[in-house]
């Protein structure tokens, strides 16, 4: 039977696919942290307030990239170079979401309308991240390699969607809830591309790794369009809406930390 389970525990238990699938992970989770050190840098002086909080997103996710990296070593596996189409951070920033790297690079400091953008980027992109990890918790919480490290990922996007929303509403009660709205509403469509394209080639290659037909082939990307359908039609809009959370202050408080592997 075909399911987000029996799918994931084939990639788990071959070590090349699981090679590629925790070198993409870690490649993403490292370039987001990079991007939020960064950012965090550059803040505006009216917005210093949210350095800290822009910091404590990107060393989550630099944390995340080294669980992933730790997860390799334990199983005696190097990290495998990642195809340029599966290179979901990188396809982002070619498709002009979120803040450019060139900029990111440079000394200036960001506006306020920049650090909108940084904050409706990642509502959306942590709507992703967060959905992703429910469901790798959902059916390996209890894993005895993985579990530990799955609980705090998705724990910890679980906060970085909770803080994007409460910044967000904070803008918005500032006056700019008509560019918050343009802005996630640009960021959902395009991140719903990108997300069908990485999709679609990373099944591609564990395709090849794990010799399935076509047949199964044919069914797995027949199932990545019916989604990127469904999202083009209507489910974009879950990653554009608004609310307080429950999670308040999330990026408030020290770094958790990391699990061990072993």
């Amino acid at each position: 039977m075909l399911s987000a389970r029996t799918l994931f525990q084939e990639i788990l238990d071959d070590d090349e696919s699981f090679r590629l699938f925790c070198s993409i992970a870690a490649g993403g989770e490292s370039q987001g942290g990079w991007e939020n050190g960064r950012i965090a840098a550059l803040v505006p002086e009216s917005q210093r307030a949210l350095a800290p909080k822009i910091a404590r997103h990107g060393a989550d996710e630099d944390k995340h990239g080294r669980i992933f990296d730790a997860l390799l070593r334990k199983r005696g596996l190097q990290p495998a170079e990642v195809p340029h189409e599966t290179d979901y951070t990188m396809l982002l920033e070619k498709h002009g979401i979120g803040l450019a790297h060139e900029q990111l690079r440079g000394e200036e400091r960001l506006s306020e309308r920049d650090i909108i953008t940084y904050l409706a980027h990642s509502r959306v992109t942590e709507q992703r991240a967060s959905e992703q990890m429910a469901l790798l918790r959902k059916h390996f919480a209890d894993h005895p390699d993985l579990g530990r490290a799955v609980r705090m990922i998705s724990n910890d996007e679980d906060n970085h969607l909770a803080y994007c929303h409460e910044e967000l509403l904070r803008f918005a009660r500032a006056g700019h809830g008509r560019t918050i709205q343009r802005t996630l509403r640009e960021c959902a469509l395009a991140e719903i591309r990108v997300y069908r394209d990485v999709s679609l080639a990373v099944m591609d290659h564990m395709g090849r790794i794990l010799g399935w037909s076509r047949t199964r082939a044919a069914a797995l990307a027949a199932g990545i369009h019916g989604v990127y359908a469904y999202e083009r039609l209507v489910g974009w809009r879950r990653m554009v809406s608004l609310e307080q959370p429950e999670r308040r202050d999330a990026l408030g408080g020290p770094v958790a930390p990391e699990p061990d592997p072993a």
